[in-house]
């Protein structure tokens, strides 16, 4: 049978139709789609309570991360019926229609997404509250992004200046996480959620203050030309409209990369090390650790 052969099969009770098994997404790899939803059934226990209850943001590459990738909001058209969506106000008006997103709450969802070439899954701080309202936030996520010649490694060295800031405000449930590119996230679990207006306001001052502490190294403006040899903490993810890559997303690399849970001891570790591939994983390298390790990232 060729590999471009559409395949039928059952998951969990649920009929699917793969297309372009062999359809190679990650050319430096040859990585092929079946690679990819191989990897996504592998690694969906984990996974998928980190989406659970949030609508999905795809990064889709449907002919290769070097053939040019696209975001999608929406439902797709010719989505399975029994695929469930999560309406997601468009803005604070009232009136303005919902965006219909896709909910991928189990295994046969999360295989239709791979087999759509959606490489890369994003999602909100906050989970749908019945009936389709936004939730308050149950995170807070700090996004640090090194501006070359800095790498990983000094964003290991400010997330401990943040962590024992966060400590000091009472925010002690940190959970680091690779970007699955250049940086490392830094996520804050809120029990109880906290409003939006709240998180955004605290993420600021905090990201303001460890930049008025340390300007040697970090930057916490949006303006690129302040960031060479600098960390970025961009505190503007943590707003109702915006995503950050999922715990174990891929990441349309050259190569395929995963947005990976760490604990604080490997970023410490990174930081005194100075290797900036101390914190960088495939897909083969995460599963292992996730048999070893648990998932490290909670129940987000």
């Amino acid at each position: 049978m060729s590999p471009e052969t559409p395949t039928a099969t059952e998951v969990e009770g649920r009929h699917l139709v793969l297309t372009n098994l062999g359809k190679v997404l990650f050319p430096e790899a040859g990585f092929t789609k079946a690679d990819v939803i191989d990897y996504y059934v592998r690694i969906a226990p984990v996974l998928l309570p980190h989406l659970a209850g949030r609508p999905v943001t795809f990064v889709r590459c449907p002919d290769g991360v070097d053939a040019g990738c696209f975001f999608e909001k929406r439902l797709p058209r010719g989505a399975p019926e029994w695929l469930r969506a999560i309406d997601v106000p468009r803005s604070s008006r009232s009136d303005a229609p919902a965006i219909h997103a896709p909910a991928i709450a189990d295994l046969p969802s999360l295989v239709w997404a791979a087999n759509l070439a959606a490489l890369e899954l994003h999602v909100p701080l906050w989970r749908v509250r019945p009936p389709g309202e936004r939730g308050r936030f149950d995170q807070m996520v700090f996004d640090l992004d090194p501006g070359p010649p800095a790498t990983i490694v000094e964003c290991c060295t400010v997330a401990q200046v943040l962590v024992d800031v966060l400590a000091a405000k009472g925010l002690s449930n940190v959970r680091p996480k690779t970007s699955g590119k250049k940086g490392l996230q830094l996520y804050v679990a809120l029990e109880p959620p906290r409003a939006p207006d709240w998180v955004r306001e605290e993420a600021a001052r905090i990201a303001r203050a460890v930049e008025r502490d340390h300007r040697d190294l970090v930057v916490a403006k949006m303006r690129k030309d302040l960031r060479p040899g600098k960390v970025f903490i961009d505190w503007s993810q943590n707003v109702p409209a915006k995503t950050t890559v999922a715990a174990y997303s891929l990441r349309a690399m050259a190569r395929p990369s995963v947005s990976t849970p760490v604990t604080l001891a490997e970023v410490a570790a990174c930081a005194a090390g100075g290797d900036p591939q101390a914190l960088r994983f495939g897909t083969e390298e995460v599963l292992a650790r996730v048999e070893r390790l648990g998932d490290l990232f909670g129940t987000g």
